[in-house]
């Protein structure tokens, strides 16, 4: 892209547009950071939000590290921030648990170690790879820890028909390594290849719920939220589904060319926050 920035609005209506955002919702994977990276302009563009008073949370399609790990991996990044700050679709996944399936207690998962603390820390037990410890659900998501036999039982309690939710839709996870991490989309698709079986419900981004609590938090209007983030399909997608401002960087997944044939455009494309930060000062100063 050779230009600062692309955009679905007029220049007056974008600015107008900017200038009622309240809240921004930062993806992080290809967002703030690239694996253990942090960008250059980040910690600047946080800074900024802080001094023209604009709030902001962490949202993450990544389940794999809960809360604390997250924290701790920011702090390595230099970002200190606190843990109302961050929402994981692991968190999305135990409400969607306590809210539609008040009964389920055991669940076989299929995911890192970090994420199934976080469940077992919220009142959940977990089933054992054996065909006669059967769980109330069946839980998937990214999982870079997967043993072939975990997945091989996951297939066979989806074809059992118990409840069966995936975390997040992504087909990969952003990485600076030269390997392609296999995402939970993935994982639901081997599964669904062998069994006929696919989630009840996919979770996480572009799932408008994930939205949700920051409205209520805040007290906030969709048009005053802005999700940003590097994969059309999950971050504005969700901006989109929500009614809130979708601005995509082009610093993760998504290459320029697939941004400009995505349906519907995101409202504001940009390489980075940098030119978005930049954005928002005009916005501000006009």
């Amino acid at each position: 892209m050779t230009e600062k920035y692309r955009t679905t609005f007029s220049k007056d209506e974008l600015f107008e547009k900017v200038r009622k955002i309240k809240h921004i919702a930062l993806d992080m994977d290809g967002t703030i950071y690239m694996g253990m990276s942090l960008f250059s302009w980040t910690k600047k563009f946080l800074s900024d939000l802080n001094e023209i008073g604009i709030e902001y949370s962490f949202l993450t399609n990544n389940p794999s590290k809960n809360v604390n790990d997250y924290l701790q991996k920011l702090k390595t990044l230099g970002i200190d921030t606190t843990r109302n700050k961050i929402y994981t679709t692991a968190l999305t996944t135990i409400d969607y648990l306590k809210s539609h399936y008040p009964s389920a207690k055991r669940l076989f998962m299929l995911g890192t170690p970090s994420m199934i603390a976080e469940f077992e820390a919220a009142g959940f037990e977990s089933t054992t790879d054996n065909a006669t410890d059967a769980p109330d659900a069946l839980i998937v998501a990214f999982d870079m820890t997967l043993e072939y036999s975990r997945l091989c039982r996951a297939a066979w309690w989806a074809s059992q028909n118990i409840p069966y939710i995936a975390t997040n839709p992504d087909k990969v996870c952003p990485t600076d390594k030269p390997v392609v991490l296999v995402d939970c989309g993935s994982i639901c698709k081997c599964i669904e290849h062998a069994t006929n079986r696919k989630p009840d419900i996919v979770l996480g981004k572009p799932d408008p719920n994930m939205l949700a609590g920051i409205k209520q938090r805040y007290n906030l209007q969709s048009d005053e939220i802005a999700m940003i983030g590097d994969r059309i399909y999950t971050d504005i997608a969700m901006a989109h589904n929500a009614g809130a401002m979708g601005i995509l960087v082009l610093s993760g997944e998504t290459t320029d060319e697939i941004a400009l044939s995505a349906n519907p455009q995101p409202h504001i494309t940009v390489l980075s926050l940098k030119e978005f930060g930049e954005i928002l000062f005009e916005a501000q100063n006009r």
